[in-house]
C-alpha cells in the first residue's frame, strides 16, 4: 500500500471545506449509497498493491510517493494504473469499477483530462525510460525517475497542480517536456462492453427500448430470452439483428396484440480494457484514489439489458371511438296565429290607438323615493305645527278677541 504524506491531512481538510461549503449554501445530497451506479457490464477489479515505486514528488501544495499499482480485475487479469487523484489515499484492498472521464468522483476536477492521456501514450512505461530521457535530454534516465516525472505531469492535468521545488534534476526535466509537449486528445477511450440503459418500459405495438451497445471487443455472441413473436431490432431500420457492434442501438419489436411481458438480452465476449480508462472505487463511504489505467489488457466481459411492456389499449387500436349522439334541444312551442280580422283594415289603421290620459304608466315609487315624501311630509308637519305655536303666542298677551 502506498500513503500519501501531506495529502491525506490536505484530503481531509478538502472534505471538511466541500462539506462546509455544502451546509452552508443548504446543498448537502442525500446519504450515499453503498455501492455507486455503474452503467450494465463494468469492468471491476481490486487494488492489490504496487508495480512500482519511484521516489517523493513534491508538488506545489504537497508531496506524495510516485507509483504505478496493480488492479486486479475479476478474471485475474493485472492492470497497471496510475492516480489521477492527489489528494485522496488509495486504500488497500479497494474494490474499483470502471467508468467514464466525465464521472471522476475525486476531489477537484479532472481539469484536462485528453493532456492526462496523452501523457500515457508518450510516457513511462508505454515508452521505456532510456527512450523518454532521451526527449526529455536525459542521459541514463532511471525507471524510478521516468516514472516519478510521469506521474507529477499526470497530477498537473488531472488536479492542476504545478511541480514544486526539492525533485530531483531528472524528474523536473521529464516533468517539463510532458507538460510542454502535452496535447489535448478529447476522445475517450472505449469501455471494454456497456448497454445503455439496462432496462426499459413501453407498450405492445412498439419497439420498446432504444440500448447502446458500446464495447473494444471485435467478436460479441447475443443471447435473445423473449416470449414468441418478440425481437430483437435495430432501432433505425426496423430490422432483425443476431449480432452487434460497437455503436449500434437496438429495442424489442413487440407484436400489437402482445400481452403484457418482458424480456431481455446478453453479450457475451472478450474484450480489451484500454489504456486511459477510469477506474473509482465502488464504496463510495470509503473514499480511495481514483485510477487510470497506464497499460491496458484483454478481459472477457458480459453484459445484459431487459424490457417490460403493457397491453395496447383499446382505444388505440386505430378504430376511432365514435361519439355520442347528442340529445335533441325540445322544439320551442309555436306561438298561436292570430285570429283574421272580419273587415279589411285600410293603412293607418294598424296604428296603435295612444292610451288615456288615466292609462298612462306611472313610475314606481322606489324605496329612495318612499323615503324623500315621508321626509317631506314631516318637515311640513312640523312647519305647520311652528306656524301655529307663534300664532297663538302673540295673541295671548292681549287676552282680547279671545274665544275660550
Amino acid at each position: 500500500m502506498s500513503n500519501f504524506s501531506l495529502p491525506r491531512s490536505a484530503g481531509r481538510v478538502g472534505l471538511a471545506a466541500s462539506a462546509a461549503a455544502l451546509l452552508a449554501f443548504g446543498l448537502a445530497g442525500p446519504a450515499a449509497a453503498d455501492e455507486v451506479e455503474t452503467y450494465e457490464g463494468s469492468v471491476e477489479g481490486r487494488y492489490v498493491g504496487d508495480a512500482e515505486n519511484g521516489p517523493t514528488v513534491h508538488m506545489a501544495g504537497g508531496s506524495a510517493p510516485a507509483s504505478l499499482f496493480n488492479l486486479e480485475l475479476t478474471d485475474g487479469t493485472l492492470l497497471t494504473t496510475y492516480c489521477i487523484d492527489f489528494r485522496t489515499n488509495i486504500v488497500s484492498g479497494a474494490e474499483y469499477v470502471e467508468d467514464d472521464w466525465a464521472n471522476y468522483p475525486g476531489l477537484g476536477s479532472f481539469a484536462e483530462a485528453g493532456k492526462v492521456h496523452w501523457i500515457l501514450q508518450n510516457s513511462y512505461p508505454t515508452v521505456g525510460a532510456e527512450e523518454l530521457g532521451e526527449k526529455a535530454g536525459v542521459e541514463g534516465l532511471s525507471t524510478a525517475d521516468a516514472l516519478a516525472g510521469t506521474q507529477a505531469a499526470i497530477w498537473r492535468f488531472s488536479n492542476d497542480m504545478d511541480l514544486g521545488s526539492g525533485n530531483d534534476a531528472a524528474v523536473e526535466a521529464v516533468y517539463e517536456y510532458l507538460v510542454e509537449a502535452a496535447e489535448d486528445q478529447p476522445q475517450e477511450p472505449g469501455p471494454a462492453l456497456s448497454i445503455e440503459p439496462g432496462s426499459a418500459e413501453g407498450t405492445a405495438g412498439e419497439i420498446v427500448g432504444e440500448f447502446l451497445v458500446k464495447t473494444t471487443a471485435t467478436e460479441v455472441e447475443l443471447n435473445l430470452t423473449a416470449p414468441e413473436g418478440v425481437e430483437l431490432v435495430d432501432v433505425e431500420t426496423g430490422e432483425v439483428v443476431t449480432s452487434v457492434d460497437d455503436g449500434d442501438t437496438v429495442g424489442f419489436s413487440v407484436p400489437e396484440d402482445a400481452e403484457a411481458g418482458e424480456a431481455s438480452f446478453s453479450l457475451e465476449g472478450t474484450s480489451y480494457v484500454e489504456q486511459g480508462r477510469l477506474f473509482k472505487g465502488k464504496d463510495e463511504n470509503t473514499p480511495t484514489q481514483t485510477l487510470i489505467t497506464a497499460e491496458g489488457g484483454d478481459v472477457p466481459v458480459s453484459a445484459s439489458a431487459s424490457a417490460s411492456w403493457e397491453v395496447k389499449p383499446d382505444d388505440e387500436d386505430g378504430e376511432e371511438t365514435p361519439s355520442p349522439s347528442p340529445s335533441p334541444s325540445p322544439s320551442p312551442s309555436p306561438s298561436p296565429s292570430p285570429s283574421p280580422s272580419e273587415e279589411p283594415t285600410t293603412p293607418g289603421d294598424d296604428k296603435p290607438t295612444p292610451p288615456a290620459e288615466d292609462d298612462k304608466p306611472t313610475l314606481p315609487v322606489t324605496g329612495g323615493a318612499l323615503a324623500g315624501l315621508v321626509a317631506a311630509g314631516v318637515a311640513a308637519l312640523a312647519a305647520g305645527g311652528g306656524a301655529l305655536y307663534l300664532s297663538r303666542k302673540r295673541k295671548a298677551p292681549t287676552g282680547e278677541g279671545t274665544d275660550v
